[in-house]
């Protein structure tokens, strides 16, 4: 067996999966990121939400266009260059859009207009892509969701949801009016409004049959619709052709076990859940017998997976759990949807390319898009791509080998990633993503999230330790990664406890290994959150055996900013702990933070000043800092993620140059030399925006350096951990 497919066979098991490509296989690799707010309109406020939601495609496969519903909005891409999207720029719809697609260069665009949830209005736009100018309208009567055209483009259907009210009655249906589905013609891409039919859904379902919810809808060969009801839980298929119901059948449900089920801070992946509705999402055929649906969940269920479903609505495949433990081993796990639908699936692509017909299944909340081969039988999970944040839709180009997904959350008015379309191409080589995984531990996932600090694992070239932040408050934990292995591999946890249960009230942000093999790990405070700053001494079996605070003339000036890493410099009486304070506290200049020691032999503590990078926009803070050789490393970087990102460096400072002064009074101020550059590599390494967070950084037992970022816990974030080799070029 080669390295290579040896590689490919461990993270297959981790990923508890049939088993990745082998390495002769063409791998889906992102190749570019386009940031929708490149399409805003001239004048309008650079920091207006925008949104990516349902994509498509141009005939030609060289223009991608998607809805933006907070803009009002549809957007234009130019893919000629599939490596640099090109903003095409938007046109204003005068209502909400809500889905698109495309035949014979124009856009089709399903557009809300309602009043109100109890007076819904849509209309269909037919645009001419050339000229971005609306050439038509059609009355739907009512609100439309999913449009989809069948395979030639003579025929297509729009789901009329009149959706409702969760303000209402609990937001328990029936809520009139009922929806249904609208049915018309279209020739060479415009469409006769005369031609619409309306095709009644009620008294179908089981549940609330007066009220049919339609979701979504798709075309088969045959020119057979399936069509999603998704609060009533209920696929129905119709013939396009005549606009009748050709049959219906109920999703069902799926008992669930091996899951996450509670919002704790912890991640268990032990819990049951027993007859969960699924309540699909998107729905795609598969062929003309077949159809894949995403398990979403709206109203009271959510199955956290997809279902393969023949058409008379015998289960041919159902996922189950298997596609959120997956994810959970890449750190995608949104810990603050146990609760509820997990990752929720709800997008759905499928496409034939170079043969071999794909499944693309998007999870909202963990922002990734799950690739499975349909195998006829049960699919086989290929990859976990990486998403943005919150995909929704997602198109192939198969002749061109492509996916884009739509990315529907913007942050950028809270500082955060702006909605983003994304692109991937099926090609030769190795999957840039995941950069690392995690073990199973008895057989279940073990996950994790918010990698905050490195240390290297004593006299195991290869091999560190990590700490997880307070995003997993209830879980603080230490891990052990194999980084010899591609992608990189949690191999072990342990968890940080005090009086033999998890510890409370830490934010672990940075970790340093004594020389008897203990733990110091420096906690980052917050006095709102009753979370002190201190430094902890942990034994090999992560029981803390002494707890540090810090000195009344630090926390007199605190913020919650507090330390973001330690180190330690020096051996035996002279160890010293030196810690890197993230911002500036009251008593410090601007431009300048503490770095700060601590003799755990003598209980002195001391200090010195480092003079921070300055930036335009945000602000700029310490992330980490690690000893090696004769200098300390640190991390400086802004808060900024994306294009706006600026500073994402590493700097030393002589140890011989950390003479630390007294607390309380002037400074001396230490300089700083730059080591190395991030900001090209955060940008190359998975062709995705630069994210914010690079909180980790260490050399193992060997003196190979290593980054890592910190993902949030998939909280307002992609979600991505990026865990790499640093070239430090002359570095000792």
């Amino acid at each position: 067996m080669t390295t290579l497919s040896r590689k490919t066979v461990l993270v297959a098991a981790l990923l508890t999966t049939a088993a990745f490509p082998a390495a002769a296989e063409p791998v889906f690799n992102r190749i570019a990121t386009f940031p929708v707010a490149s399409n805003l309109p001239e004048g309008k406020d650079k920091l207006s939400a925008t949104s990516a939601e349902i994509i498509t495609a141009t005939d030609d496969g060289m223009t991608l266009i998607y809805s933006d519903s907070p803009l009002g909005a549809i957007g234009f891409i130019d893919i000629s260059d599939i490596k640099a999207p090109k903003a095409g720029g938007a046109l204003m719809m005068d209502g909400e859009p809500t889905s698109v697609t495309s035949a014979a260069g124009k856009a089709l665009v399903a557009v809300n207009t309602s009043e109100s949830k109890v007076k819904p209005s849509g209309r269909l736009a037919i645009v001419d892509v050339a000229t971005k100018k609306i050439e038509n309208t059609c009355d739907l009567g009512g609100q439309p969701d999913s449009i989809a055209l069948n395979k030639d483009k003579t025929l297509g259907a729009i789901a009329i949801e009149n959706e409702r009210d969760e303000d209402v009655t609990d937001g328990k249906i029936p809520q009139m009016p009922a929806g249904d589905l609208v049915v018309f013609q279209v020739k060479n891409g415009a469409v006769d409004c005369g031609s619409i039919k309306h095709v009644t859904l009620t008294g179908l379902a089981g549940i609330a049959p007066e009220d049919p919810e339609p979701e979504f809808v798709s075309f088969n060969d045959q020119n057979e619709i399936a069509l999603t009801l998704q609060e009533n839980n209920e696929i129905v298929i119709i013939d396009a052709a005549t606009a009748a119901v050709k049959g219906h059948f109920s999703a069902g449900s799926v008992d669930l076990a091996g899951i996450d089920t509670k919002r704790d801070g912890a991640l268990k992946f032990t819990g049951e859940l027993k007859g969960i509705p699924r309540e699909p999402d998107a729905v795609k055929w598969l062929d003309n017998d077949r159809l894949v649906v995403a398990n979403e969940g709206d109203y009271q269920g959510g199955s956290r997976g997809f279902t393969i479903f023949d058409k008379t609505g015998k289960v041919l495949y159902e996922s189950g759990a298997s596609f959120e433990r997956a994810v959970a081993n890449t750190g995608h796990y949104p810990d603050k949807r146990s609760g509820a639908k997990g990752v929720e699936p709800e997008g759905l692509e499928v496409a034939t390319i170079d043969g071999q017909r794909y499944i693309f299944l998007l999870a909202e909340r963990a922002s990734v898009v799950g690739v499975y081969k349909d195998t006829g039988a049960e699919p086989q999970l290929l990859q976990i791509l990486p998403s943005g944040v919150s995909p929704e839709g997602a198109v192939a180009v198969p002749f061109r080998k492509l996916l884009a997904t739509a990315n529907e959350v913007d942050l950028g008015k809270d500082g955060g990633p702006r909605s983003h379309v994304m692109l991937y191409q099926l090609g030769e080589g190795e999957m840039a993503y995941p950069q690392i995984v995690a073990a199973e531990k008895d057989g279940n996932p073990v996950g994790f999230a918010a990698l905050s600090g490195l240390a290297a694992v004593p006299e195991k070239p290869g091999q560190l330790f990590a700490v997880s932040d307070s995003v997993l408050g209830m879980q603080p934990t230490i891990h052990t990664i194999d980084a010899s292995k591609k992608p990189a591999v949690i191999t072990e946890t342990l968890t940080v406890k005090r009086d033999g249960q998890p510890a409370q009230k830490l934010d672990i942000e940075g970790i340093a290994v004594d020389a008897k093999g203990w733990f110091w790990l420096a906690s980052e405070g917050n006095s709102e959150k009753l979370v002190p700053h201190a430094l902890y001494h942990v034994n090999p079996k992560g029981e803390i055996k002494e707890e540090i605070a810090l000195p009344k003339e630090l926390i007199a000036n605190e913020i919650r900013y507090g330390f973001e890493g330690v180190t330690i410099v020096g051996s035996g009486d002279d160890a010293t702990l030196w810690m890197a304070v993230q911002r500036e506290w009251k008593d410090d200049d601007k431009g300048f933070v503490k770095l700060v020691s601590y003799n755990p032999k003598s209980k002195e503590w001391g200090a010195v000043r480092y003079p921070l990078d300055k930036s335009e926009s945000g602000w700029v803070g310490l992330s980490e800092i690690s000893a090696h050789g004769d200098s300390v490393y640190i991390i400086e970087r802004d808060n900024l993620v994306g294009d706006a990102a600026k500073l994402k460096k590493l700097y030393k400072v002589a140890i011989s140059d950390l003479k630390p002064a007294k607390l309380g009074g002037e400074l001396p101020v230490v300089k700083k030399i730059e080591a190395h550059d991030f900001l090209a590599e955060l940008k190359a390494a998975t062709n995705g925006y630069v994210l914010d967070k690079l909180e980790g950084f260490a050399f193992d037992a060997s003196g190979k350096p290593y980054a890592v970022t910190d993902n949030d816990g998939v909280d307002d974030s992609s979600g991505e951990t990026l865990f790499f080799p640093v070239d430090l070029v002359g570095t000792n």
